[in-house]
C-alpha cells in the first residue's frame, strides 16, 4: 500500500506497491533486517523470516531482548535487499547497483495459536532450506515454550527496483573507460557434513541446491 512512509523521496518511479512485485522479492531473500527504537536508541537486527500470504513471520528466544522489546506491538521497519548487479559507469558519480528491495512498516503481533506457531516455524525452516522441515525430528514442547513467533502485516509495504545499464553523461560516453554491469548471484555450495553425520546419505532435497 502506498502511504507517506512507503513513498520514496527520490526516484519514485522505481517504487512498486503491488503484491506481484513485493512477494517474489520476499520469497527469494533469505534474511531481513528488523529496525526499531528503544529508549531513543535505534537498533537493527538481521534475522531469518518467511512469508505466507500477507504476513511475514520471524522467531526468536523468549529471553531475547530484541523479541521482548517488539513483541507487544512496538513499531518496526523491516527491510530486505537483493543485489543483482554492480553498474559501472565512466564516472564515480554515475555508478549504481541493480537491486530489488522491500521496506515494510508494521507492528509485531505475537502468535499464540499453537498450530500457526508450528506452521510459521516450518515456513521459516523451509524458506531457508526447502523440504527440510519434514526431515527433522518433531519439535518438543520444551523447545516450543522457549520460542516466540511474531507476525507482521504486509499492508504497508513497498518495493523499489533498479535494472539496466549505466546512465553516463553524454559527454562521458566516448571516454576510454569500460562501462557495463557485473552480474551478482548468490550461490549455494556443496553441503559439508558434520563429523557425526559423515555416514548419513545426503538427502535428495540437498543434492541440487
Amino acid at each position: 500500500m502506498q502511504t507517506t512512509r512507503t513513498t520514496p523521496s527520490r526516484l519514485a518511479k522505481r517504487a512498486h506497491y503491488d503484491a506481484d512485485t513485493i512477494h517474489p522479492i520476499l520469497d527469494e531473500a533469505l534474511f531481513c533486517t528488523v529496525s526499531y527504537v528503544i529508549d531513543s536508541q535505534p537498533m537493527a537486527i538481521p534475522t531469518a523470516f518467511a512469508r505466507k500470504d500477507d504476513k511475514l513471520y520471524i522467531h526468536g528466544s523468549v529471553g531475547s531482548h530484541f523479541i521482548r522489546t517488539i513483541e507487544h506491538g512496538a513499531p518496526v521497519c523491516i527491510s530486505v535487499m537483493l543485489a543483482d548487479g554492480l553498474v559501472l559507469a565512466k564516472s564515480a558519480f554515475s555508478h549504481s547497483v541493480n537491486y530489488r528491495s522491500v521496506v515494510i512498516f508494521a507492528n509485531a503481533e505475537k502468535v499464540t495459536d499453537e498450530a500457526e506457531r508450528m506452521e510459521a516455524l516450518a515456513l521459516i525452516t523451509d524458506h531457508l532450506i526447502p523440504n527440510r522441515w519434514d526431515d527433522l525430528r518433531p519439535s518438543t514442547d520444551s523447545e516450543m515454550r522457549k520460542t516466540t513467533v511474531l507476525s507482521f502485516s504486509l499492508a504497508e509495504a513497498s518495493a523499489k527496483v533498479r535494472t539496466g545499464g549505466p546512465n553516463d553523461e553524454p559527454e562521458d560516453k566516448d571516454l576510454p573507460t569500460w562501462a557495463g554491469v557485473i552480474q551478482l548471484k548468490t550461490v549455494r555450495q556443496t553441503p559439508v557434513p558434520a563429523e557425526y553425520s559423515a555416514n548419513t546419505n545426503l538427502p535428495d532435497y540437498l543434492q541440487n541446491i
